[in-house]
């Protein structure tokens, strides 16, 4: 039975507004696409008015709608709730919906990381009660409001993604989320162009702890140059600290990643003793910021034991270094294998994404070409300032980045890294992602190990779906088979 997540009573007292009449909703929704029956539709303003979809959002079965005034076509015989700003009311339907719930909280931000760790808590938490969490990246100043507002009453965890673009968006958004946990899982150049340096980004992500509860905890790593800053915010608002990373200082400490095919097998101490995990996915960073869910999970006084096993059920979301094998011949099983981590980058990001390709291994004799490669097609990393060129540049200094057979370059920024590269290794140079996907077919054979990474502006993603039709996508070899299905 489905359970009422908001009456018309309940968000009369959290928006302040008036009800054109009674109602109970299910659920929240801003996208008429994605709206279920029973759901409560927020007509926000972005690039379009939301109040133009409102009449299809009730016709599709929607409960009611928060709309500033009645749109046309509509009056008030239609289950409206009327407020002077729908944006505030959905940020007051949110508070509300923390106020009520005895969930503990985690806030999760960082420069990399974020979403995929949300889904390892989703993961390590789910195990052991009903657990909350954005199905989506929903981590700016309406994404953290719709995630608290949708917040079911019995969950016992929610995790609540928090992220920025400019100062000053981390600290309003953490004191709506009121987390018991906070977790930063790293910091790094990213958003340059609205902090000047990581010195600046470090203090921005550190306003996670503003809004931390009394007696709450802060999850941070160890290692970096800016470490200082976050302990400094932590112990401004008396949170108890807990370290992750490779250094022996870190409370829990990564003492090896052994990448596989289709797996990180890590290995681990906290307070010297040691323990083992696996994750579903090549890469240490993915490593790290397991540890980081795990000590979150210690933080909340969980079973260790049960979250290190169930953190083996996370797969990376689509976009952020999936692995998949696309199918060229389906008799012959000659194909290639696939990294989609087209959805974000920045100079960390790239880095670790190179460190996946660099481990993983082609296959040889299936091709025309007869021995299997690895080529990377990297896109423009974006909203990195003045030192972008330079940043571009620095990755073909990557370490074993020869071990890559041909790096194909998209868009204006990445020309500078495609000038940087030995000749032997500089592939196809395009403005945009669209002028290399008729070029695809030529650049790719069976055998090959591919990923595409890139910002999200420059849509490398429309080549991740291009290299998706040259054959037919299967899960790659290793990784659903390692840990069984979804």
């Amino acid at each position: 039975m489905t359970q009422t997540l908001w009456t018309s009573a309940e968000a009369v007292a959290a928006t302040g507004g008036s009800t054109t009449r009674a109602w109970s909703a299910n659920g929240v929704s801003i996208d008429t696409r994605t709206l279920q029956p029973g759901d409560l539709f927020v007509a926000l303003k972005d690039v379009r008015d939301g109040h133009e979809f409102v009449a299809q959002a009730l016709s599709k079965g929607a409960a009611a709608a928060i709309v500033s005034h009645i749109p046309d076509g509509l009056d008030h015989s239609a289950p409206l709730l009327i407020v002077p700003d729908v944006l505030a009311a959905l940020t007051s339907l949110g508070s509300a919906g923390r106020a009520r719930s005895k969930a503990k909280v985690v806030g999760v931000t960082g420069s990399v990381g974020k979403t995929s760790t949300k889904e390892m808590l989703r993961a390590v938490l789910g195990g052991q009660g009903r657990v909350h969490a954005a199905e989506a990246s929903y981590n700016n100043h309406w994404g953290v409001p719709l995630t608290l507002a949708r917040m079911p009453q019995d969950a016992q965890f929610a995790v609540v993604e928090i992220g920025m673009n400019h100062p000053g968006e981390i600290a309003p958004l953490s004191r709506l989320t009121r987390p018991h946990v906070a977790l930063i899982t790293t910091v790094a150049a990213a958003h340059l162009e609205a902090f000047g340096d990581v010195a600046g980004i470090a203090q921005e992500k550190a306003a996670i702890c503003d809004g931390l509860e009394a007696g709450g905890t802060a999850v941070l790593p160890a290692d970096l140059d800016t470490t200082p800053i976050l302990m400094a915010a932590a112990r401004g608002q008396n949170a108890h600290i807990r370290t992750f990373g490779a250094s022996t200082k870190a409370q829990y400490h990564l003492t090896s990643a052994t990448l596989g095919e289709g797996a990180t097998i890590v290995r681990a101490e906290r307070a010297g003793v040691p323990f083992l995990f696996k994750v579903r996915s090549p890469g240490r960073h993915f490593a790290f910021n397991g540890l980081a869910a795990l000590a979150v999970a210690d933080a909340l006084g969980l079973d260790p034991a049960i979250a290190a096993t169930d953190l083996g059920l996370w797969s990376p979301p689509a976009g952020r270094g999936t692995r998949e094998r696309i199918l060229l011949d389906r008799l012959e099983d000659d194909g290639f294998d696939l990294f989609d981590d087209a959805f974000n980058a920045n100079p960390a990001s790239m880095a670790a994404a190179l460190d996946v390709l660099i481990a993983a291994k082609p296959q040889d004799g299936s091709g025309r070409i007869t021995q299997g490669r690895r080529i990377a097609i990297l896109g423009d990393m974006l909203e990195l300032g003045p030192t972008e060129g330079s940043l571009h540049t620095a990755i073909a200094d990557h370490p074993s980045i020869e071990k890559i057979a041909t790096i194909h370059c998209v868009g204006p920024r990445m020309r500078a890294l495609h000038a940087a590269l030995p000749r032997a290794q500089r592939g196809e140079w395009v403005a945009e992602a669209k002028d290399l996907l008729p070029r695809l077919r030529g650049l790719i054979d069976a055998g090959d190990v591919v990923l595409v990474k890139g910002s999200k502006g420059i849509k490398v993603s429309l080549l991740v779906d291009g290299l998706r039709k040259l054959g037919h996508s299967v899960p790659a070899q290793g990784t659903a088979q390692m840990f069984g299905g979804e």
